[in-house]
């Protein structure tokens, strides 16, 4: 499944721009998932503090998984909910999401989450397919 786009945004998309607010409702609407799973990641780091906040739990099914890999492999969809919530998105195999803060501090963590060697240490023989 694509983006749900309604008659209405996709004929402002056919006349020009398409407004960040409208795109970001179509993504919210389109993607439950993707959207909850970044909106708590995003509420448990304001709560928590730290470095980031990350999931380690695999979506309950293939069209949740389907869409946390719509929601991050997308530049427009990964931008505008890195702007929309005010962080920075990091994705490893088929459902470890994690949000960093915009804050420089953080910098180094989010380079070794998403380094080369992270991604190695993450993989999992169930993984495999997903």
């Amino acid at each position: 499944m694509s983006l749900d786009v309604s008659p209405a945004l996709l004929e402002q998309a056919e006349r020009g721009e398409v407004g960040e607010a409208e795109f970001v409702d179509c993504v919210r609407t389109s993607l439950p998932y993707a959207w909850e799973m970044i909106s708590s990641l995003v509420a448990q780091l304001k709560v928590d503090g730290g470095n980031f906040a990350d999931n380690q739990t695999p979506p309950p099914d293939e069209q949740a998984r389907g869409q946390l890999l719509r929601a991050l492999a997308s530049d427009a969809i990964r931008g505008a909910l890195q702007r929309h919530f005010g962080v920075r998105l990091a994705f490893q195999n088929c459902h470890r999401v994690a949000v960093f803060p915009l804050d420089a501090s953080v910098d180094d963590s989010l380079a070794r989450f998403t380094s080369v060697r992270s991604q190695v240490l993450n993989q999992s023989p169930e993984f495999r397919d997903c």
